[in-house]
């Protein structure tokens, strides 16, 4: 690993075996459905599910994982269970001279305990963070110390969440 790869995160370093999309059949999908629905699925319950040998399952599903389809395996946990019920959706810009600076504001951004997910966009805004928050006064606080305090923002738009939904599998 050279110098430059170990400034990089474990995701960032990581790289897809193979740039083209994945080679999913039919039973692949409906692995991928029902791991969408229960991750926590045991092999046998997932293989009795899609109809196949429960060896011929876990083959899938590694291969699934070395591919690159399957990334990880998650806990969604409701924020509110934990004293953060009030969740928002945070646009943010950067100032155009900190361009050079995207990597290190997504590795310090993802560092927050309140960002839940960031994601990187094409359009007006670069950032959008899904995050939770105890109260507004809490939510207002990550806002101003965190975001507009920050000299490479140039704007933020809060918008807050009334319920979030998981939709279902992209597939």
């Amino acid at each position: 690993m050279d110098a430059e790869d170990s400034n990089r995160s474990p995701e960032e370093r990581r790289q897809p075996k193979d740039l083209r999309p994945a080679s999913v059949d039919d039973v692949d999908r409906r692995i991928l459905t029902a791991l969408h629905t229960d991750a926590r699925m045991s092999n046998n319950a997932l293989a009795e599910r899609v109809g196949i040998a429960p060896s011929t399952c876990h083959g899938r599903v590694r291969r699934l994982q070395e591919i690159g389809v399957i990334r990880g395996f998650y806990t969604d946990i409701d924020p509110a269970s934990i004293g953060l019920p009030l969740q928002a959706m945070i646009s943010v810009s950067l100032q155009s001279s900190a361009r050079g600076k995207i990597h290190s504001f997504i590795e310090q951004i993802r560092r927050m305990p309140q960002v839940m997910d960031v994601y990187f966009l094409a359009g007006a805004d670069d950032f959008l963070l899904h995050v939770a928050a105890r109260d507004i006064e809490d939510l207002r606080s990550f806002v101003v110390q965190n975001l507009n305090a920050d000299a490479d923002v140039a704007g933020t738009q809060t918008s807050l969440i009334f319920e979030h939904l998981r939709g279902a599998s992209p597939l």
